[in-house]
């Protein structure tokens, strides 16, 4: 029996986010909207997300001893994740500022503090946590060799999950472990290297495949996202709402995703529910004060995302009811962060 449903090791940043018109141009200033602070970091996001959903879910991760780091905790907490494995101190809390726009889309930099700091010994001295999770999510926001541990120190019964973002190559030891490896257009071509050599999302997820990875979820944004296992190409449609605020939306992706899988769901009936719970999480402003409840993740659209069709056969369509918005890669049709 398992004490999580849900393990995330990665990184909780403090996000800085101001609203502006336009993006200004090298050398350019623009003046924004008054700044808002709130709790995030792909890691922390993701483990929010999890939990408002109703997973049991822990967070391995670093923060600084200072006003931030308090405020990330404090949203971990009343989320109900259990923060025993989040460490204090070492450097001070990871910070990204995010400006966004009026549609929705963010630019996002990340001054990774603290998070930099999360290291293989951390990951060694958690192992209790992985022997009680049924499923472990990171991403690329902490140290690659970090990430290196966490892979060697999953259960044998375990399930890996990896978001490369910020993306960079992997090695075969990392890919190997990932069931799914999630990435969006960016990412796979990054993890591709050269061997990208078609413009098909579904060659690239086969191409991943051949990289070791026992399953892959491709994002496509408004085009919803591939799933593949060795078996078979499925695509996953998306759903349609009107986007407000996009920061953290592919971490909602993933969290979902992550959560299904580990409940027994297949990893298209996955990826259909974690496009509806990014989908719910973008109507609203704010990264983890957006993430939905399983209610509020229901009641989006009136219905799951229609069936998934084989090998890019055809799943268009709106989801009744849905309006369209812009675009992003994390399954739900909006524009910004990338999953």
């Amino acid at each position: 029996m398992y004490d999580y449903d849900l393990l995330v090791v990665g990184s909780a940043n403090a996000d800085l986010v101001i609203g502006v018109e336009r993006r200004p141009g090298a050398g350019e200033t623009v003046l924004g909207s008054d700044l808002a602070v709130h709790p995030g970091g792909k890691g922390a996001n993701q483990a929010v997300a999890a939990a408002r959903l109703g997973a049991r879910t822990a967070l391995l991760a670093r923060v600084g001893d200072d006003s931030y780091g308090r405020l990330l905790l404090d949203s971990q907490r009343t989320a109900g994740v259990d923060t025993v494995g989040v460490l204090v101190g070492g450097a001070p809390t990871g910070v990204a500022l995010i400006t966004v726009d009026p549609s929705g889309d963010n630019s996002i930099v990340v001054s990774p503090g603290a998070n930099g700091k999360l290291t293989s010994a951390d990951v060694t001295a958690a192992a209790c946590l992985f022997q009680a999770s049924r499923v472990v999510s990171t991403q690329l926001e902490i140290p690659l060799e970090t990430v290196v541990e966490v892979v060697r120190s999953l259960t044998p019964d375990s399930r890996f999950v990896l978001n490369p973002s910020p993306p960079q190559p992997l090695p075969p030891e990392v890919l190997a472990a990932c069931d799914p490896l999630i990435v969006n257009e960016h990412e796979a071509k990054v993890v591709l290297g050269d061997t990208c050599v078609s413009d098909r999302p579904e060659d690239w997820a086969r191409l991943l495949l051949a990289k070791g990875p026992r399953s892959v979820v491709v994002t496509l944004g408004a085009e919803g996202a591939l799933v593949a296992d060795g078996r078979e190409v499925t695509r996953v449609p998306s759903v349609k709402v009107d986007a407000v605020d996009t920061t953290g939306a592919g971490d909602a992706f993933t969290a979902a995703l992550a959560f299904r899988l580990g409940s027994g769901a297949s990893l298209a009936e996955a990826a259909a529910y974690a496009a509806r719970v990014g989908a719910a999480a973008v109507t609203k402003e704010g990264a983890q004060v957006s993430f939905p409840t399983a209610e509020e993740a229901e009641a989006v659209c009136g219905g799951l995302p229609e069936d998934a069709a084989p090998d890019g056969g055809s799943a268009a369509g709106r989801t009744p009811g849905t309006k369209g918005g812009p675009d992003d890669s994390s399954g739900t049709p909006q524009r910004g962060e990338a999953l």
